[in-house]
């Protein structure tokens, strides 16, 4: 009888549900970079900090963390943690700075002694780690009214206190595409200006009375404005710095030609004349071939330029004279560059 055959073995498909779980984690991890990407840079920082801390066993500070604790570092420094608050919010540093302790009242004009903080402000975020943050500068008032020529309400006022700091930070070496004046006027008060009864409340107007600076990471789009916006500038900068230069050389080589002038052969001339203007002609061009090239650089170049002069001494007469002379000038006039002294 013959043995019966062998049973054929189940297909096992539990691999799958491991497959079907990496794929959607993956789908899921891409979809979350996606949406950083557009739009939620302080949150992508806070992540890739915590994966850092728990893959690495390393508490690595976002750039966001480290700004907070410069600025923070800066104005303790600056002994001016009384009317400067450093904080933060949902994305990115906030300074508070009280208005009372920067301006003049009902101005925008900036306290004398307010100047060197602000400048110190701006050292900090002009830093090459922090370029890539915006600042957006906020006024703020009190309700207190105010009509004059120059700010006919609060709105003007908390504008005009926006944009001096503005200024000031540009005037610092912060990029000007990084910063944004906004003026909110009263319209966003931390605390009440007035108590129940309608008064009001001293304290809480001067608290009311600050400009904000919120510095963003920027997104990446903004990013790559950014990085093309300064490459221009780079490039601007470069291409106007050349142009005096190009100016100077091209001025430098119409004046070599000016002193050593190549002039039309006379007709009038005897064929040893002829030749012997053939020859000066000849010692101009490469003097002057050698003078764009940098030369005469030291004495001992010049010597040489003199003994091929020497040379044609023999050959010197009154109707060449003028061609003599020329070189004989160009000649003495570089060696008193170089010696500062005039040959003897």
């Amino acid at each position: 009888m013959p043995p019966p055959p062998p049973e054929e073995p189940e297909n096992d498909e539990s691999w799958m549900a491991t497959f079907a779980d990496t794929v959607t984690l993956l789908m899921a991890f891409f979809v979350m970079l996606l949406t950083f990407t557009e739009f939620d840079m302080p949150a992508y920082e806070e992540m890739t900090s915590a994966i850092s801390t728990a893959v690495g066993g390393s508490d690595k500070q976002s750039t966001t963390q480290s700004l907070k604790i410069d600025v923070e570092d800066k104005v303790y420094e600056m002994q001016a943690d009384q009317v400067i608050s450093v904080g933060s919010d949902e994305k990115g540093v906030t300074i508070e700075l009280q208005s009372n302790a920067f301006f003049q009242p009902g101005s925008a004009d900036i306290l004398p002694a307010a100047i060197p903080v602000l400048q110190k402000l701006a050292e900090t975020l002009s830093s090459p780690n922090y370029e890539l943050y915006n600042v957006v500068v906020e006024g703020h008032t009190d309700d207190g009214t105010i009509n004059t020529p120059r700010f006919p309400s609060n709105w003007e006022l908390s504008s005009a206190r926006a944009a001096t700091v503005v200024r000031m930070f540009e005037a610092n070496n912060v990029a000007r595409e990084r910063l944004r004046a906004t003026g909110y006027a009263d319209t966003r008060p931390k605390v009440p200006n007035l108590d129940l009864e309608g008064k009001p409340i001293p304290e809480n107007r001067a608290t009311n009375r600050r400009v904000v600076l919120r510095l963003h990471p920027m997104s990446l789009n903004e990013r790559d404005a950014y990085v093309r916006a300064q490459e221009f500038k780079r490039r601007l900068a470069e291409a106007t710095a050349a142009k005096p230069a190009q100016a100077s050389q091209s001025a430098t080589k119409s004046a070599i030609e000016n002193r050593l002038p190549i002039q039309p052969t006379p007709s009038a001339l005897d064929p040893k004349q002829q030749d012997t203007k053939a020859l000066i002609d000849n010692l101009k061009r490469e003097f002057i071939s050698q003078f764009k090239a940098g030369e005469p650089k030291n004495i001992n170049v010049l010597k040489e330029w003199q003994l091929k002069f020497d040379n044609l001494a023999s050959r010197r007469s009154k109707t060449l004279e003028t061609d003599f002379k020329q070189i004989e000038t160009f000649l003495n006039d570089e060696r008193i560059r170089l010696t500062a002294k005039p040959a003897s």
